[in-house]
């Protein structure tokens, strides 16, 4: 049987549907039932007979932080798709992100260690990938990550996770970890990339001169399937199927909900001056931070990934990230 955590999530449900409907054994975690409806959703994108498939799979309530309700899900386990997290760029989130992202990985390591689980899959993130020398060098796996760098709260704790699970592999564990890029997928719009599209809807006035790393959903689920069935092991992969501007990223986004594109360029000036006054919104009434410093940053910042080993490695292409972003907002349209 094959273990899914963070089910509901982006990631997790995609990669649910695609288990469910080859007809694995699947057993999925969850925290609270008003979660699943995301999974819902997101099978909804794919067939109308989503409850059948939904029926299909085991769901178990349990915590990354509760051993015991862990445990149990773990009985019978083979495999392992660890896609739960708690994302955030708040710095006052980081004790929280800390417990989820670095204790709930080793609590998932370690009940992997002693049940004997034949293959751990980690879904991680670009963030937890250091910067090169030379900014003309494009960021891979080998790039070598600096703790002593400006990181966001996010970045540390990701990466914290990903030693653990590097831990996991001196202790005999069979792992793979993947770095994706910004997800891009349909059935989740109201938070993560899914609320972008509804941003884009309600109109965005600026972009930014940064860039970003894109990848469709489905292609990452379907490179971490491969993965877990392959012989390869404790390797990490980047899946970034295309570097962008934020400006066409804001304008591909604008065009597939049919919203009018961003026409003025935010300075770097303009976003300092943004952030601060977030900073001060949330000191004053206690709203959860929009823009952090270190967002405004990489909204600035001009970083280039490579996947060209993934690329190599499975013989893989990557979906276009054009026909990604008006396939989701097509059905963001339908489902909103």
């Amino acid at each position: 049987m094959i273990l899914v955590t963070g089910g509901t999530g982006l990631v997790g449900a995609h990669l649910l549907y695609k288990l469910a409907s080859n007809n694995e054994k699947v057993r999925a975690i969850y925290r609270n039932e008003k979660k699943l409806s995301n999974t819902k959703n997101v099978f909804s994108c794919y067939t109308k007979d989503y409850e059948s498939i939904l029926k299909s799979i085991h769901w178990v309530k349990a915590d990354l932080l509760d051993i015991p309700s862990l445990t149990d899900a773990f009985e019978d386990i083979k495999q392992v798709y660890h896609c739960a997290a708690f994302v955030s760029f708040e710095p006052n989130k980081y004790h929280l992100l800390r417990k989820t992202n670095i204790v709930g990985t080793a609590n998932i390591v370690n009940l992997s260690i002693s049940h004997k689980i034949k293959k751990l899959c980690y879904v991680s993130s670009i963030a937890t990938l250091g910067k090169p020398l030379n900014s003309n060098i494009p960021i891979d796996e080998e790039t070598i990550w600096n703790p002593e760098a400006d990181n966001h709260v996010y970045a540390i704790t990701k990466y914290g996770a990903e030693m653990e699970v590097w831990r996991g592999t001196q202790e005999g564990l069979s792992t793979v970890i993947v770095n994706p890029g910004l997800i891009m997928g349909a059935g989740i719009w109201n938070y993560g990339s899914g609320s972008l599209f509804k941003k884009a809807k309600k109109g965005l006035k600026f972009y930014t001169k940064g860039t970003v790393g894109l990848v469709c959903v489905e292609d990452v689920v379907h490179i971490m399937t491969s993965l877990m069935k392959g012989k390869i092991t404790n390797k990490r992969f980047v899946l970034v199927a295309e570097n962008w501007t934020y400006k066409d990223f804001l304008v591909a986004l604008a065009s597939a909900v049919n919203s009018k594109p961003p026409q003025k360029l935010a300075s770097t000036t303009l976003l300092n001056i943004a952030w601060k006054l977030d900073w001060l919104k949330h000191k004053m009434t206690g709203k959860r931070r929009e823009l952090t410093r270190h967002i405004a940053k990489s909204l600035s910042t001009n970083d280039c990934f490579s996947s060209e080993q993934i690329k190599i490695t499975l013989n893989y292409k990557f979906k276009t990230m054009d026909k990604t972003i008006n396939a989701v907002g097509l059905l963001y349209q339908k489902q909103e």
